[in-house]
């Protein structure tokens, strides 16, 4: 299957590149993105037949339903990294907290969040890749708190890479900053920008769409790829556990087989609500996508009007910083699939050069068939976290955001799965304050050991020892010294 240009082709660039390609290099014409040609067509029964599939059978079917032209033993060799999660049989589970309510639990990996499910077998594949073609590449990777450890975790000490991780300097966790700050791989550089996490993903997007960084890079014969879901590495991998989620509530008897069900996504830059939107097109029977947002709530401005307007928008840093976004890349995907690249070109002309476009009514209308939005605030949040607590179930703020679409979007009585794209120890002072009822400031640490002594919750041994490692990255830059110090990386390492 090849992959081709949501903006068009500029003439320049192949018209069409295999999976390798696109992943290798995810930089398009006009600044696009790379999708499939088409969705694969399952076989009738393919749900039915992966009942009793482990998580990795089932990824591999859907990879090789893609045709990507990756080796099968290089496929497997990624997979088997899900052995590494908690329960290799079951690296994400779907647990019922109510009669028609179930959690997707995504953090089950090394560094306690969903990102983990995608960057761990995507990191895995491109180093391979690299080192078969002997390119050497250096990887981007702007985060809000969970792209970046992960992005490092699965790129360190691999051959033939180096990895320039962004992240926002004081809009992360104590403990995501400590993951990636912490890491000690020689390939790795992390900087922290005096900035916010738009300001990250648009001098990543800058630097893929440079001519000039490209020829500095070229320089040392590296090229350039990134590590963030511009890239469909990430996306073909968020696609799978969508597929499990519904293969779940049919083991455990709390649907039919055909059945349809509703997913909530907390969503910031829509790439893990993309995947269910590419499996819903694939054939899970899935009613509607309900997509969580905090308060900057651009998504469900965007779902709910057909208009995407950031003129005169300020961040707000909330208690879901990974939500804490903007501009959100991965709607371009969805608006090529339904509107064609004509269209997308134009709409995300108008957002970069006006900061805002509009949908037509028949366009917004189109968009709402698949897709429907609201957002919560930081106090309905923390009265989730202890509401759900009190029966029994602990959860990170960014799940919470899921009830209010759980509780208000549904048209149905169907069955639900929110999905928790964080373990509760990444945001450990909001939960505390949430449990506790008050708004005292706790250092994660101190939030940490009160929460798990106090309420009986278990700490991974990963998150303890990062109190006691050693800091090895401690520059925070200015956002028009990125290319320099990413320069000066290179020709150091």
């Amino acid at each position: 299957m090849n992959f081709i240009e949501t903006r068009g082709n500029d003439g320049v660039k192949p018209i069409e590149v295999p999976f390798s390609e696109a992943i290798l290099n995810p930089s398009t014409s006009f600044g696009g993105l790379y999708v499939p040609k088409s969705l694969p067509k399952l076989e009738d029964n393919f749900i039915l037949n992966h009942i009793n599939s482990s998580y990795k059978e089932l990824a591999f079917d859907i990879l090789k339903a893609f045709e990507i032209d990756i080796d099968e033993s290089e496929i497997n060799k990624a997979l088997a990294l899900y052995d590494n999660f908690d329960d290799a049989s079951n690296p994400c589970p779907v647990v019922k907290v109510k009669d028609d309510l179930f959690v997707h639990e995504q953090y089950h990996g090394p560094t306690r969040a969903f990102k983990d499910m995608a960057l761990q077998p995507f990191g895995s594949i491109l180093s391979s890749i690299a080192k078969k073609r002997d390119e050497k590449y250096l990887i981007l990777a702007a985060t809000s708190g969970d792209t970046g450890p992960a992005a490092l975790n699965t790129f360190k000490n691999k051959e033939n890479i180096q990895v320039v991780c962004l992240y926002p300097d004081g809009g992360t966790s104590d403990v995501q900053k400590l993951q990636m700050v912490c890491e000690d791989g020689k390939n790795l550089k992390v900087l922290g920008i005096k900035g916010n996490f738009d300001d990250a993903q648009n001098a990543l997007k800058k630097l893929l769409a440079s001519k000039t960084f490209k020829e500095e890079l070229e320089k040392d014969n590296i090229n350039l790829s990134a590590a963030n879901s511009v890239n469909f590495g990430r996306i073909i991998f968020q696609i799978i556990y969508h597929f499990w989620s519904y293969i779940q509530l049919l083991k455990q008897e709390e649907i039919t087989n055909g059945e349809k069900i509703y997913l909530v996504v907390p969503s910031g830059n829509f790439g893990n609500v993309l995947g269910g939107f590419y499996a819903l097109q694939m054939g899970v029977p899935i009613e509607k996508l309900l997509v969580a947002s905090n308060e900057n709530n651009i998504l469900t401005q965007w779902i709910n009007t057909g208009v995407y307007d950031i003129r005169g928008k300020e961040l707000k840093l909330t208690k879901s910083p990974a939500m804490d976004i903007l501009k959100s890349s991965n709607i371009e995907r969805v608006i090529y699939s339904l509107y064609g690249a004509d269209r997308t070109k134009e709409l995300m002309e108008d957002l970069n050069n006006n900061n805002i476009f509009k949908m037509s009514e028949n366009e917004t209308l189109e968009l709402q068939k698949y897709f429907s939005a609201i957002y919560s605030d930081d106090t309905f949040g923390t009265k989730t976290i202890k509401e759900f607590l009190d029966i029994g179930y602990l959860m990170d703020p960014h799940t919470a955001t899921c009830i209010k679409a759980y509780e208000s979007l549904r048209e149905k009585p169907l069955k639900t799965v929110i999905y928790s794209t964080a373990e509760w120890t990444k945001f450990s002072p909001t939960v505390l304050n949430a449990l506790n009822q008050h708004n005292e400031e706790y250092r994660d640490k101190e939030a940490l050991e009160e929460i798990s002594t106090k309420y009986n919750a278990t700490l991974p041994q990963s998150i303890k020892e990062l109190f006691n490692a050693k800091i090895n990255h401690s520059s925070v830059i200015e956002k028009e010294d990125i290319e320099e110090e990413i320069v000066k990386f290179i020709r150091e390492s």
